[in-house]
């Protein structure tokens, strides 16, 4: 099974006045969609953009696994853990709240920052929070959230190259950049924001149509 989410019908959220645009693909905050709560271990997709100065004040999460891929820009994190990075492009962060932690998310750099950040249910609840970041993960170099039964690949493709889609329980698909089109050429068209959601499918490819950056997560349920 194959359902396709476009950009467009993501919930529109954020705080414009405060130079926060944000797009989620689940349902999220105040916005509440019962038949879209989730896709296995995945509870939030969100494309965030964020202008110069401005953030997410100190906030809190528990059991739950924040992974943040960072697009354009700089990222400035800081935690209740003493944890102070700054997340530039193609740089993944991994956040694990476990049993509780609060962070801050800003840009405070001189251009706008444009980030995708996942968040995972862990397979089991509580233990002690910690924090991963990967400074410019190669093509093909798989990310594993053994926490939460799932596989991060990212996938920086050349035009008309194909890369296999993960034979998984649940695989879930999110372009960040170009154009792919997922299986043979009768295939769906995906775009930037766009999203795919599979269930119990094998064999299956994704052909760039230009230059293309996705993000595929394998998940074990």
């Amino acid at each position: 099974m194959i359902s396709v989410h476009r950009s467009e019908d993501r919930f529109l959220g954020g705080d414009r006045a405060a130079g926060i645009l944000s797009r989620h693909a689940f349902s999220f905050g105040s916005f509440y969609d019962p038949d879209n709560l989730r896709f296995g271990a995945i509870l939030a997709c969100n494309s965030e953009r964020l202008a110069p100065g401005a953030g997410f004040d100190e906030h809190p999460h528990s059991h739950t696994e924040i992974v943040t891929w960072v697009v354009e820009g700089e990222l400035t994190h800081r935690d209740s853990t003493g944890h102070a990075t700054v997340v530039r492009a193609g740089d993944l962060q991994h956040l694990s709240a476990a049993g509780g932690v609060r962070h801050v998310e800003r840009n405070d750099g001189d251009g706008p920052l444009t980030f995708v950040q996942m968040w995972l249910a862990p397979l089991e609840p509580g233990g002690e929070p910690s924090y991963t970041i990967v400074p410019g993960i190669a093509d093909s170099t798989p990310y594993a959230l053994p926490a939460a039964g799932a596989v991060l690949h990212v996938r920086r493709l050349a035009p008309e190259e194909r890369t296999a889609v993960p034979d998984a329980a649940r695989v879930y698909v999110h372009v960040v950049a170009g154009g792919v089109r997922l299986g043979d050429e009768e295939g769906e068209e995906l775009e930037p924001g766009d999203s795919a959601r599979i269930t119990g499918e094998e064999g299956l490819e994704l052909v760039a149509a230009g230059a293309a950056e996705v993000l595929i997560w394998e998940l074990s349920a």
